[in-house]
């Protein structure tokens, strides 16, 4: 029996089997629910409501307040469609329209900071004019040949030349087409000369390449002009895989069940397709022009970028397929680009150290500092490497998602609606808030949460161990269905017709969240031998960290307690060292150089980490010396 069921607001109908799952049917509907689990019944993000119709729903009592079951409301992965039916995804369950993705820098800024770095435009794929004598009676070698003679020519050793069979079956129609005038795209390979593709007439001006940002939450595309490095267009949007879950461990598991891993495989390439298309079409470029494209992820989205299994990532002793995944054409995954286009991807160091964090080290050029420095990308894994010219160690301290949404009650990523900065009042306990595009609140994302711990702490409501001072009198303090909770937003400023709240289970997370960052860096620090004062400069990159006030990250204990000025935001670094790749051979194979010096150390089963886990299960830590500047704020507003 066959069931139709129509998604609002979007009006989309798609048909299912009866007792089809609902969040199956939502995928199938190409619409977008929140889900950090993947479908699991353990997040409670997929909310929706059944306006008519039958369902069958599972538990889901647990994540739903009494008010949401009387309207209606159930999880979409805990519930089966028994009939048609009319589902409408509320506000709070939505992918918002804007977002906030830190896409990098200015071309101007780009170039100046690749030149800094050693690099200059010396792309390892070329395109070249050539003029071919035509043949005669005289002179009647053949047209690849005739080819390779014009290559030696233009000072390019074509001894050992590689033409594809698709080129070949193009060489004769090119050649006459161009009147024997026609443009190589070549592509060395140690001796081995490729090439890519041929076109009539002179092209050498029209050539592109792409650099990629595949990240568990967002993709980031560059389209590059190849002959100047301008960045002609970028274009950004949340990576589809999120609707199989927020993490790279769900899309793990995922990946392993019934067709996962092609599906994964498969929306990551479309995301990319569809931001070359849209930068191609609006830039006037086709995509035979685009002929180079350099990828740059954590080792889990490389993995299924390229359709490989990840499923031993997960599992000790943690095995990647491959650090360095061997280059492969744009036929291979279906990109929108040239079929015989080259791609890219930057090396991974371990399972959870991947190229990502190789690209931000060759931006920030750590590895060629005499100082130690501290590189830390912020968000799901929260990688950090610590190192300088001589040494560099790394390692991924498992902060898990919180920040990003997952685990807290209004949580969300940063996007329309999204409470993203915080201010509370020491002497009345009233809220100040910020909302990316100033619309009413449906939600509490990354930076609004650091805030807001912050300014509980700093005000008072909450303990050291953040739990809430209910003797305070606070009207904001109330007794929830999880505990005490603090109303951030009452129900007529929110656009979700209810309170949006922190509890002290979300409180609990954060903590936790923000205690593996700390111990992470803690850790790696004190297995060198060293101290926080001996480190000279601490790199923060990654979407999130670009918009966290440092001064806050501080207060609750997340980042070291380390002078402003040593303290350098870089943005995007995963886009912008794929740009330097890209663009620059010499830089691209010092990525891999670097990728190969990184000494990967596994927290997870180190006691030192743990230990400085628990240390830092509190705000800002249990030893609050360790924080000098907190420890005087706190002593003046006592005071």
């Amino acid at each position: 029996m066959k069931h139709k069921v129509t998604f609002q607001p979007d009006n989309v109908t798609v048909e299912v089997d009866d007792n089809t799952n609902l969040f199956r049917a939502v995928k199938a509907a190409g619409v977008y629910v929140l889900s950090s689990c993947g479908g699991k019944g353990n997040c409670g993000k997929c909310k929706v409501v059944v306006k008519e119709g039958k369902i069958e729903s599972g538990k889901s009592r647990s994540f739903l307040s009494a008010e949401e079951a009387e309207r209606g409301y159930t999880l979409a992965c805990v519930s089966r469609v028994k009939s048609d039916l009319v589902v409408e995804i509320p506000p709070e369950s939505r992918m918002q329209a804007k977002h906030k993705i830190a896409t990098g820098a200015k071309t101007e800024e780009l170039l100046k900071l690749m030149k800094q770095a050693g690099g200059c435009l010396e792309s390892r794929i070329v395109r070249i004019y050539l003029e071919i004598d035509p043949p005669t009676i005289d002179d009647n070698i053949s047209d690849l040949e005739r080819l390779r003679r014009a290559l030696d020519g233009a000072g390019f050793s074509a001894s050992n030349l590689h033409v594809n069979y698709m080129m070949l079956s193009r060489l004769p129609h090119v050649l006459r087409e161009g009147k024997w005038k026609v443009t190589a795209s070549v592509f060395s390979v140690g001796e081995v000369l490729e090439v890519l593709d041929l076109f009539p007439g002179n092209t050498t001006k029209q050539r592109y390449g792409a650099a990629v940002d595949i990240g568990t939450t967002t993709i980031v595309v560059y389209l590059v002009d190849m002959t100047n490095g301008h960045v002609v267009g970028t274009a950004s949007t949340y990576n589809s895989q999120v609707k199989c879950g927020d993490d790279v461990i769900t899309r793990i598991v995922y990946a392993t069940e019934r067709n996962g891993l092609k599906e994964l495989q498969g929306l990551a390439v479309e995301n990319i397709s569809t931001l070359l298309r849209e930068l191609a079409d609006k830039n006037h470029v086709t995509p035979s022009m685009i002929d180079y494209i350099v990828v740059a992820g954590n080792t889990t989205m490389e993995h299924l970028f390229y359709g490989i299994d990840p499923a031993f990532i997960r599992e000790e002793p943690y095995i990647p397929a491959a650090a360095a995944f061997p280059l492969i054409r744009g036929k291979s995954v279906g990109l929108a680009i040239d079929p015989q286009a080259i791609i890219y991807s930057v090396p991974n160091v371990a399972s959870y150290v991947g190229g990502d964090i190789t690209a931000g080290v060759l931006v920030s050029q750590i590895h060629k500092q005499e100082g130690v420095s501290l590189f830390i990308d912020i968000g799901t894994n929260g990688e950090i490497v610590l190192g300088n010219q001589d040494w560099l160690v790394t390692a991924a301290c498992s902060a898990g998602p919180a920040f990003e949404g997952s685990g807290i009650k209004f949580g969300m990523r940063a996007m329309e609606g999204a409470i993203e900065e915080v201010e509370i009042d020491p002497r009345t306990y009233e809220v100040n808030y910020r909302v990316i595009g100033d619309v009413k609140p449906i939600g509490i994302c990354g930076s609004g949460m650091i805030d807001a711990l912050a300014e509980m702490y700093l005000n008072g409501v909450i303990d050291q161990k953040g739990k809430i001072r209910e003797e305070i009198g606070s009207k904001r303090i109330r007794r929830g269905e999880s505990g005490l909770e603090y109303v951030l937003a009452w129900r007529v400023e929110s656009a979700i017709n209810k309170e949006i709240v922190i509890t002290e289970v979300d409180l609990d997370n954060l903590i936790r969240a923000k205690a593996a960052i700390y111990a992470g860096f803690a850790t790696l620090v004190s297995h060198m031998g060293m101290t926080f004062n001996d480190i000279e400069k601490l790199y923060i990159a990654g979407g999130f960290g670009r918009y966290i006030d440092v001064e806050r990250a501080i207060t609750i204990g997340m980042l070291p307690d380390l002078p402003v000025d040593k303290i350098q935001f870089l943005g995007n670094t995963s886009i912008m060292g794929a740009y330097f790749a890209l663009l620059c051979d010499r830089l691209r194979h010092e990525a891999e150089e670097i990728a190969k010096r990184m000494t990967y150390v596994e927290l997870s089963v180190s006691r030192s980490f743990m230990d400085e886990y628990m240390s830092a299960l509190f705000l800002p830590h249990t030893n609050i010396d360790a924080f000098p500047t907190v420890k005087e704020h706190m002593k003046r507003g006592k005071s």
